[in-house]
Order: C-alpha cells, then sequence, then structure tokens
C-alpha cells in the first residue's frame, strides 16, 4: 500500500484561533431545529441518558444536565439496542462504558447500570429521583426515535410530585448549522456556504453523586450473553443466515449442491477459534484493539485517541508498540486508499467514546504541525490526515442529510432510517397488513424511483417496504469497496432485522441481480422473486469454478470512474430519456435533480469505481434453480441497454417454471408505466399467496 498526497474532499473554513482542541468553547448545546439555550439551574435532579454518546469530554447534553443540583448519568442494557450489536461491538460497549464509569466516578459522579426497556427503566428513575429534566442526544436511526418517542409517551401519561419532566433533545453540532431545515439538500450546494467546524467543549463540574442511589451492577460478557438469551433475542430461527458471509455461502452452495444452515454455528464457531488463536498474541500495554478479535480501535476516550495519534503518524517512524499495532491494523484494513479509518475507528465513532469533531480537530492539528502552523490550500500532506476529516466529515452529512428529510414534508415517502454495519440506510413502508414485498431499484436509483409503484401496491392489500441501498440516494456512501455480495448481505439483514418475514422480491436492473444472489444464497428469505430488466445472465449447463474475491481498484477504475461521472452529470437528461422510450415525460425534471444532487454526494466516487469490479459471472440460472414457478421476469422490451429478445429466449429455453411478462417499456418498466407493472405485480403476489403455492408459467406466458 502507497500513502501519497491527498486532496480533501471537503472545503471548509475553520473558526478563528480554533483550527485545533484548544481553549473552552462556549456552550452551544444543539437540538433540532435550533441552538438550545440552557436555562437557569432547575431545582429538580437531571437524568442524563446515555446511548451512543459514551464520553464527557465534548458533550453538550452533560454540561446542560450539569447545571441541575444533582444528575444521574444513566445507561440502559435495552434489548432493542443490544440486538443491533455483534459480539465484538458488545465488547467495545463494555469497555467504553467501563472509562465512561471510571471518568464520571473521578469527577465525584457515577453512571447508573439498568437492565429492561427504556420506558420502565426511566419512568420508575424520574420518580425515585425526582427529575425534572431528562437529557439525551437527538437520533436518526427510526427504531431510536421511536424508542424516545415511547419514553415521552410514558413520562406523559403519568403524574408526580410537583411538575412533570422535560425531555430535552441535544446533538453535538459539528458544523455551524443553526437549522436542519435550511441545509442544502445538495452538497454541491453546501460546499458553496463554507460553514465552519465548531470547536469542542470541556467536560463539566459535576455535583457529588447520590450516596443512597443503587448504582447497579457492572455486567461481564458472559452476564450480557445470558441475559440476551433469556429475553429470547438470540432464539430467532434466522439467526444463523446472518454469520456467514455471502461468500461463505457460495462456497458451500459450489461443495454442497445446496444450502445447509443448520451446520452455519459450527463454522462460525471455527472461524471465531482461529481468530481467537491469532489474537492471543501479546498486545502492547496500551493496546487499543481490547476485544478478543481485535478488529477494532476501542476502550475509553484517552486509548482512542492514542491510537488515532498513531494513525495519523502512519508515515512517521516509531518505536512504541502500541503505533506499531495501529500501523500494522492500518496495512490489513486499507482495501483502498483512505478506508482503513473507517474500518478501524468506526464502531468507537458510533458508540460516541469520542466525537466527530474532536477527532477533525486531531487531524487538523497533527496537519499543521507537519507544515509549520499552516494548512495548504491544495491538500493535505497525508493520506491518513485525508482519510480522517474526510470520513468524519462525509458521516456528519449523511447525519444532517437524514435529519432534514426527516423535517421535510416535502418528500414523496416517509422516510425512516436503519443502521447496517454503521451507516445509515434510508428505508420506507407502506401498507397494514397483507404479504410482505421489497422494491429494490437500480444502479444510480433510489426508493423513491419506485414512486409510482409503493402506495398502489400497498392499496391492494400488501405491505411494501422499499429500500435505498448503501452508496446510492441518500443513505451512506462510506470509502469501502462496493460488490454486488455486500448488497446482497444487506437485504438479507434488511429482510431479517427490519421486515421480519419472508418477502417477495422486487428488483429492477442491478437490483434484479442482488435480489437473485439473496434468493439464491438464503431462500428461506424469499417467497417469490420479480426480476425486471434484470442485470446478470443466462448461463446453460453452469458449474461453479470459483469466484474471485479480490475487488482492488486499478489505476484505470480510477480514471475510468472520474470521466464517467462527469459524462453521466452533463448527459443525464438523456441518458433517462432513452431508458423511458414510450413514456419519455416521466424521465421528468424532479428524477433528474434526484440523481444530480447524489452525484456530488461525498463518496459517490467510490461507488463508481465499482462499476469496473463488479462480478456478475453467476448466472441466473444458477442462482435461481430453486425457484421454479415462483420467479417471474417482468421485461421492458426496448431497453437500449440490453437485447431483451434473445436474453428472453434464453431464459425460456434454459430456466423452468419462469413466468415472463413482455411490456412496451424501457429499462425501468416501474416507473414508465407504472399501473401496468402495479397490476402485474399484485396479481402475482395474490395467485402465490392465495393458492399456497408455486403458478405455473403456463398461467401466465
Amino acid at each position: 500500500m502507497v500513502l501519497l498526497f491527498h486532496p480533501p474532499l471537503f472545503s471548509l473554513s475553520l473558526p478563528p484561533k480554533r483550527a485545533f482542541w484548544g481553549p473552552k468553547a462556549p456552550l452551544r448545546c444543539s437540538a433540532s431545529p435550533t441552538y438550545l439555550r440552557v436555562q437557569s439551574a432547575s431545582n429538580g435532579a437531571a437524568i442524563l441518558w446515555y446511548k451512543h454518546d459514551l464520553r464527557i469530554e465534548d458533550h453538550p447534553g452533560l454540561i446542560a444536565a450539569s447545571q441541575h443540583p444533582t444528575v444521574v448519568p444513566l445507561y440502559v442494557f435495552d434489548p432493542r439496542i443490544l440486538s443491533r450489536f455483534s459480539d465484538e461491538m458488545l465488547e467495545l460497549l463494555l469497555f467504553a462504558l467501563e472509562d465512561l464509569k471510571k471518568l464520571l466516578k473521578d469527577r465525584g459522579s457515577n453512571l447508573m447500570i439498568r437492565f429492561g426497556t427504556a420506558e420502565d427503566v426511566i419512568r420508575k428513575l424520574v420518580n425515585e429521583v425526582q427529575a425534572s429534566g431528562i437529557f439525551v442526544e437527538e437520533e436518526v436511526e427510526y427504531e431510536l426515535r421511536v424508542m424516545v418517542e415511547n419514553v415521552k409517551e410514558s413520562l406523559s401519561t403519568l403524574s408526580f410530585k410537583g411538575c412533570n419532566p422535560t425531555i430535552v433533545m441535544w446533538r453535538t453540532p459539528f458544523y455551524d448549522v443553526q437549522s436542519s431545515t435550511d441545509l442544502p439538500s445538495s452538497f454541491h450546494d453546501f460546499q458553496k456556504h463554507r460553514i465552519s467546524v465548531l470547536p469542542g467543549l470541556e467536560p463539566p463540574i459535576l455535583p457529588a453523586a447520590l450516596t443512597d442511589l443503587s448504582w447497579g451492577i457492572f455486567p461481564t460478557m458472559i452476564d450480557l450473553k445470558e441475559y440476551m438469551n433469556d429475553i429470547g433475542n438470540m432464539k430467532n430461527e434466522w439467526t444463523s443466515i446472518q454469520k456467514l458471509s455471502a461468500e461463505n455461502m457460495l462456497q458451500r452452495k459450489k461443495q454442497r449442491g445446496k444450502l445447509n444452515f443448520k451446520s452455519a454455528d459450527r463454522e462460525e464457531d471455527d472461524v471465531n477459534h482461529s481468530v481467537s488463536e491469532t489474537s492471543q498474541r501479546k498486545k502492547p500495554e496500551r493496546s487499543a484493539f481490547i476485544t478478543s478479535q481485535g478488529n477494532f480501535a476501542g476502550g475509553g476516550s484517552d486509548l482512542v485517541l492514542n491510537a488515532l495519534a498513531a494513525y495519523l503518524r502512519y508515515l512517521e517512524g516509531t518505536s512504541r508498540d502500541e503505533y506499531q499495532e495501529v500501523h500494522a491494523k492500518l496495512r490489513l484494513a486499507e482495501k483502498r486508499e483512505g478506508a482503513s479509518f473507517q474500518a478501524l475507528f468506526g464502531p468507537s465513532l458510533l458508540l460516541g467514546t469520542v466525537s466527530r469533531r474532536r477527532v477533525y480537530f486531531e487531524a487538523i492539528k497533527y496537519e499543521k504541525e507537519r507544515n509549520g502552523g499552516f494548512l495548504s490550500p491544495f491538500g493535505y500532506s497525508t493520506a491518513t490526515v485525508a482519510a480522517t476529516i474526510n470520513t468524519v466529515s462525509s458521516t456528519e452529512w449523511y447525519w444532517l442529510l437524514t435529519l432534514k428529510g426527516y423535517k421535510n414534508d416535502a418528500d414523496i415517502f416517509p422516510i425512516r432510517i436503519w443502521r447496517w454495519n454503521n451507516y445509515l440506510i434510508q428505508y420506507t413502508v407502506a401498507g397494514c397488513e397483507g404479504p410482505a414485498i421489497l422494491l429494490v431499484h437500480g444502479f444510480g436509483a433510489f426508493l423513491e424511483h419506485y414512486r409510482g409503484n409503493l402506495y398502489p401496491i400497498a392499496e391492494d392489500g400488501n405491505r411494501v417496504w422499499a429500500i435505498t441501498l448503501l452508496g446510492f440516494g441518500k443513505s451512506e456512501k462510506p470509502n469501502i469497496i462496493y460488490t454486488e455480495l455486500m448488497w446482497a448481505e444487506l437485504l438479507r439483514d434488511f429482510i431479517i432485522e427490519v421486515v421480519r418475514e419472508p418477502v417477495h422480491l422486487v428488483g429492477n436492473s442491478i437490483g434484479g441481480y442482488a435480489v437473485s444472489v439473496v434468493a439464491g444464497l438464503w431462500p428461506l428469505l424469499a417467497k417469490s422473486v420479480v426480476l425486471m430488466n434484470t442485470a446478470g445472465s443466462i448461463i446453460p449447463g453452469y458449474l461453479p469454478l470459483g469466484y474471485s474475491a479480490d475487488r482492488s481498484t486499478s489505476g484505470a477504475a480510477w480514471l475510468g470512474a472520474r470521466l464517467l461521472l462527469l459524462y453521466l452529470r452533463f448527459n443525464i437528461r438523456n441518458i433517462l430519456r432513452s431508458f423511458y422510450p414510450t413514456e419519455t415525460r416521466r424521465a421528468d425534471d424532479w428524477l433528474i435533480n434526484e440523481m444530480t444532487r447524489a452525484s456530488h454526494d461525498p463518496g459517490v466516487i467510490y461507488v463508481l469505481e465499482s462499476i469496473f469490479s463488479l462480478d456478475l459471472s453467476l448466472p441466473l440460472n444458477y442462482l435461481l434453480e430453486g425457484f421454479e414457478n415462483r420467479m417471474l421476469i417482468v421485461q421492458g422490451m426496448k431497453d437500449p441497454l440490453s437485447d431483451s429478445r434473445s436474453m428472453l429466449a434464453m431464459v425460456r429455453e434454459h430456466c423452468r417454471g419462469v413466468a415472463i411478462k413482455e411490456i412496451d417499456a424501457g429499462h425501468c418498466p416501474h416507473d414508465e408505466l407504472p399501473r401496468e407493472v402495479n397490476s402485474i405485480i399484485t396479481e402475482w403476489v395474490a395467485a402465490l399467496e392465495h393458492q399456497g403455492s408455486p403458478v405455473t408459467s403456463k398461467q401466465w406466458n
């Protein structure tokens, strides 16, 4: 791996004399849509509900709560939060909480530990300590927002001594933005404002902890696993499906000819055993890689910041063992240039062990040290500085964009957010009852591409989900390697964690190929498959000879992606109109503007680079061989990207039990002729559901 001079993705001005973490900044406790002005201290106690903000430094909520005469910092081991974490993330959580408890006790306070639902725990605690305020960080994930609303509702229905407690929402503002509703939706427009990054906040002086409270017993990892087992979250029959990657499942499909989920636990145990053996090597005294697997930097804020210092100084020689360890981890995680920062530090940022702006200013401080106190207008001097700043800035942009989406009534659909592998994924749902249907868009599109399908299909008695895949639309676009298998794993986890039942899979273009992979590798999740002008091919007599895991980015891909991006921006209108040959008016300004907006998002270039490494060599007839009479192809016969007649001829000749519908449309038949496609999909689903058996192709062809 070669680390070179790297230009910034972001052009931002710094506040005067605030170029790094330094003097204490004035309190600006931000809540949507405006900054919260902290009032005079209340007579009641304050409960500070920790979730993803496990620190005392740069914590606006803690500063605001500290103005009360009593502060009760609280962490609730709520199963709805714990079930979202892998075992390694649970380990990191425990280490972060242990450090947080120590830091609070050093300041005369403490950390209360409780188990149960947040609603029950907080309701009881409010009565116990006579709390007048509950301070909680604003969230963007749908399930967590619902949890906070449930807490509000549970408190509003009860009467307390004195006045009812107030829930105070706060956040740690990265940019000096007063209101997310006024934020431009385009990152291109956002950059023009050259908005400064706000400096951080010093920890406050805290009131002494109440000695007559039961602060709870700190759990071990074994305690947590037993707790999760007791409440049943670990007993989901689909749990084993998520334990193996798509690549491992392909190997099993090749070797055994069919998928056998019963041995998934055993195979994962073998993997964990080998990982455990390698992690037994002696670690440096100040190692931040403290979990049994040792994949992520974690622990307390001091350990994470020390690891960050080592990461930034990768180009410098060092004799410090913990620095050498970070450098070795960096080389392993650098799958593509700059990807190592998110891979190593993403989990700690998610837990809030350190704030994003603290990380930003640490990187700026080091950059200035390298350049005699100055910042070059031409870019950053090392790839590690660039990776750090670009990652935290990009993460903040998508967080703000999501927050804006929640408050924007002009959106076509009510947007929800699901976090997958630490990234924000947009989705929506319509319908209250009926069979579950999942709509998956094509390359460059987003869930709103089903603008003419979601509600009409739901109104026919279905529950319909639509998702924006990672790397597209307003979902995050991290610096990772994008593959068809990665998108399939995302869809698998979405079905298991969000939909929570088998679905009828519907996909267009590359989305069609992704749902085919899901159905082929995890058939328990799919009731049927509907492919609309799908990517992929039919290969008669295919025998799996292997599948390449090497997706490294070549120089040609790097250049090709940038040329392609320029071409798409200047020609998007003509390209879209060619995809809509029958109803050209459907390639309207709204669709063009949304695709143009997304093309300016930070990270979009990484997605385009993936075009040159996508591997669609697994044929559809191989992936869907078990879906006889449960597979429907809806083909726009005027598709400019493929020879529809030749493709359908191959399907008819080499695929058994496939229903086919030919329609007079282009590459996106669902959006070009939504009424016709909606009728086809609803009739297909109804036939399968009402008959309780597969639909023969003779009924449809």
